[in-house]
């Protein structure tokens, strides 16, 4: 792209709905409050008064720690219009982990919603920040800025920064579940490259749906779902600051009916089996749903299409390329399978020496496409190993049969068993189809001659018994996916280890800790 051309997040997201007409039409709305998409252009041209007022400038950086409210699109896509670079972070975190994040992206100001502020305040103690502190859903918090009053003070400016195409437009950090997170840098076109490739050619988003998602805006799945796709068309997002548990969720379907709804495999398997929703029926209006940050087992796939009359599309994206690149598509749906590659996204699978593996054989995907992330933010060994000329190492392995992927687990969750390689996930698969199972998790182990075998966590169902379970639990491995990949041993547990993306946190497993 020539160097004098201008593209700005914001001015596509936003600002072009008012010339198309859809000023008047609602674009967020929570359980307090609710904003037009003239209303939120409006709040994004305070809030890049008030970054100018507080002294930011363009590729400054701000740390956002907020809720699910309509706050949360107002201050990033407001940091967007004026060129400062937003950060949203995982609001579940530790103040340890806040005080890394704010030093790390050396952030000038900190946005932070009121009900969580006492878990960021030890992390200001610790290491001083220098910056400013502004506090979301009051006028004042303890004598700290408030955003309600400030906002209200500042007259907005609405001139979009003239920033380039391929310049940064926001980090988002990883869930950091082996280490440190690493900041993913993401530039001005990615947002839309995900809308244009996913959300309109796979999902069939249109202006009149109305969305909601359980995963929260600081996810990158969470972030498409309900800012990216629904703005892309000038669609309507339901916002929720709460967790999502399933009371919750059928609580909000029932009463705003949503066209579109986008879970994680645990909340699926959990709305299906919660006894105290189990007369439940969610929304009236529900026409697709759709599935990211683990392998959706089958059997849940399928139940949840009988019961809801919907199919839930599953899909495999990340942090580091924003979205979904791989997924089942309407019509097209393998449950128990990931699915195709998305149009504009390429895919190949690699051995451990960097040579194409055939279909039927396990190897390490990669993926190509326009919303790759720009590289680790002082991360270069990271960046490397990860971003690979236009490919993005995933570190996922998967097996191909007639452009159709299925999940084989993490690079390093792979071990061999008799000489074979067994897949985690495959075990997982089967114990799951067990009426007792609602979830699995395998790991390898060692027996008393030091060879590996699998070791297997469950978490029961409500109301089922452990006594004499084990053995029944194995043979129905033994049945399902082969004799030798049955687990050694079973430990009933309550729950199991996860990142705040639902992701299973294995080595916790492998080590012992949980």
């Amino acid at each position: 792209m020539a160097a004098s051309e201008t593209y700005n997040a914001c001015a596509d997201l936003l600002d072009r709905h008012m010339a198309e007409g859809r000023g008047d039409k609602l674009a967020f709305v929570d359980p307090e409050r609710a904003l037009t998409y003239a209303q939120l252009r409006d709040q994004t041209g305070r809030v890049a008064a008030l970054l100018a007022r507080l002294g930011l400038r363009r590729e400054d950086r701000i740390l956002m720690v907020m809720q699910d409210t309509v706050d949360w699109p107002a201050v990033f896509l407001g940091a967007i219009r004026a060129g400062v670079t937003p950060v949203p972070v995982n609001t579940m975190l530790s103040a340890e982990q806040y005080g890394y994040m704010l030093t790390d992206s050396r952030a000038k100001a900190l946005f932070v919603s009121n009900a969580l502020l006492p878990a960021v305040l030890p992390a200001l103690v610790a290491a001083p920040y220098s910056g400013h502190v502004i506090v979301a859903d009051v006028d004042d918090a303890d004598g700290r800025l408030g955003l309600t009053r400030a906002l209200a003070a500042e007259t907005p400016l609405l001139d979009v920064a003239p920033t380039h195409p391929d310049e940064t437009c926001f980090w988002l950090y990883s869930s950091g579940s082996t280490g440190n997170p690493k900041g993913a840098r993401h530039i001005q076109t990615s947002l839309m490259a995900t809308a244009t490739t996913y959300a309109r050619q796979v999902l069939g988003i249109r202006e009149d749906d109305v969305v909601y998602s359980a995963a929260k805006l600081f996810f990158a799945y969470g972030l498409g779902n309900a800012l990216t796709f629904p703005m892309s068309v000038g669609a309507t997002t339901l916002l929720y600051p709460g967790r999502p548990t399933p009371s919750a969720v059928f609580d909000l379907m029932e009463k705003h009916a949503p066209t579109i709804f986008y879970g994680v495999p645990t909340l699926f398997a959990a709305m299906l089996h919660d006894k105290a929703c189990a007369e439940r029926r969610g929304s009236s209006r529900l026409r697709i749903c759709a599935s990211a940050g683990e392998a959706l087992p089958e059997h849940i796939g399928a139940q949840f299409a009988k019961r809801f009359g919907a199919d839930i599309l599953d899909g495999v994206g990340s942090t580091e390329m924003l979205h979904i690149f791989l997924s089942n598509a309407p019509g097209d749906i393998v449950y128990g399978t990931s699915g195709k590659a998305v149009p504009g996204y390429d895919l190949r699978l690699l051995d451990d020496a960097g040579a194409p593996v055939p279909d039927g054989e396990i190897g390490e995907l990669y993926v190509r496409g326009p919303s790759a992330a720009d590289g680790y933010w002082n991360q270069r060994a990271k960046s490397r190993a990860t971003f690979q000329g236009e490919w993005t190492r995933t570190g996922d392995k998967y097996t191909r049969a007639n452009d159709r992927y299925t999940y084989a687990g993490r690079a390093d969750d792979m071990f061999k068993v008799s000489g074979i390689w067994v897949s985690p996930f495959e075990v997982e698969a089967a114990l799951a189809t067990h009426p007792a199972v609602l979830e699995a998790a395998v790991v390898p182990g060692e027996d008393d001659d030091g060879l590996l075998k699998p070791r297997a966590f469950v978490v029961l169902k409500d109301g089922v018994s452990a006594n004499g379970l084990e053995e029944s639990l194995k043979e129905h491995v033994k049945a399902s996916v082969g004799m030798w990949k049955y687990p050694r041993w079973i430990k009933v547990v309550e729950a199991l280890p996860k990142t705040a993306t639902g992701k299973i946190q294995r080595f916790k497993l492998r080590e012992g800790t949980w």
